[in-house]
């Protein structure tokens, strides 16, 4: 049996008006705009498709945001009867596979990760941290790469994004050292990254910290569906272990190549990328080309994944 996994996207996949058209489409989709609102206190749907990308890129609105689309976008699927064997998501898409597996409410997610924005970007002042993505280097020449760097400052490897795309974090001196030296080791590509913080590197540590204060009230329960961690690049093993990753989520990398091999060994020959953009679907072909590849964000996008899959 051909096994499906819906997978979700992070950060820096936002765009004004994500969701737009299933919220119009679908009323469960609608009702987790509605769902957001309450919880947060303002206006999902006004944010989402009135605000603007300045207001979209602020990491405390980002996150929410990427999330209630990204959920929203899943239930017209799950209404047409596909439903995942697996699901799993890079960095904060991990919140919107907990919503999806059952093991935690929308409502708690969408506070939760309100919080973890803030927390996240009041961790290190701006300026002080930056992020590159470096292309066409092993595993192993950017751990050399990030040692070497390291004598100016921390830099460390933080996204495992698939072969030969690797996100180095840290400290911005140090950061600029790697790029160098990664050029110099016969990288592709270096690029500087337009982000506020060095996500998933040890600096977000305090971030991690205040958010486990946060989980501490909120309850976790069966997972439904077996949901795959950027923290191991494995299956979940139990519930008891969820908090402790997503508060390890923050400062560790995000193996996310692991978690697509983790899939794909386990039978998931098609992945479905749910929410704003098609980055992940990129990521998760350059993994392993044998897979299929869809993505839903909208109307077009949906009918397509249901006429392939329901025929």
């Amino acid at each position: 049996m051909k096994k499906i996994a819906f997978v979700f996207p992070g950060q820096g996949a936002q765009y004004v008006g994500m969701g737009k058209e299933l919220c119009e489409y679908s009323q469960k989709a609608a009702q987790i705009f509605d769902e957001a609102t309450e919880a947060l206190g303002f206006d999902m749907r006004k944010m989402l498709f009135e605000s603007d990308e300045e207001t979209l890129k602020i990491t405390e609105n980002t996150q929410p945001a990427i999330l209630a689309a990204s959920v929203a976008c899943a239930q017209p699927l799950l209404e047409a009867g596909i439903v995942p064997d697996f699901v799993g998501g890079l960095s904060l898409g991990e919140y919107a596979a907990h919503v999806i597996s059952g093991s935690m409410e929308f409502r708690d997610a969408i506070r939760l990760v309100r919080k973890r924005g803030k927390y996240m970007q009041e961790a290190v002042p701006v300026g002080k941290g930056a992020m590159a993505a470096i292309m066409g280097l092993s595993r192993e020449d950017i751990f050399e790469v990030c040692e070497e760097a390291g004598k100016t400052g921390i830099a460390e490897p933080v996204n495992f994004n698939c072969p030969g795309q690797i996100v180095v974090a840290g400290e911005v001196d140090a950061v600029k050292r790697a790029m160098e030296l990664a050029s110099g080791k016969g990288a592709k590509r270096a690029i500087l990254l337009n982000v506020s913080a060095p996500f998933h590197s040890s600096m977000l540590k305090p971030a991690g910290e205040k958010l486990a204060v946060e989980l501490g009230n909120v309850s976790v329960k069966e997972m439904k569906i077996p949901v795959v961690t950027n923290v191991t690049g494995d299956f979940i093993k139990s519930e008891a272990d969820i908090k402790d990753l997503l508060i390890r989520q923050v400062s560790s990398p995000v193996l996310w190549e692991d978690c697509v091999r983790t899939l794909i060994a386990n039978g998931t020959e098609t992945f479905i990328e749910i929410g704003p953009g098609k980055t992940l679907c990129g990521f998760v072909r350059k993994t392993d080309k044998g897979v299929t590849t869809y993505n839903v964000e909208d109307k077009s996008s949906l009918d397509a994944v249901i006429s392939a899959l329901k025929g």
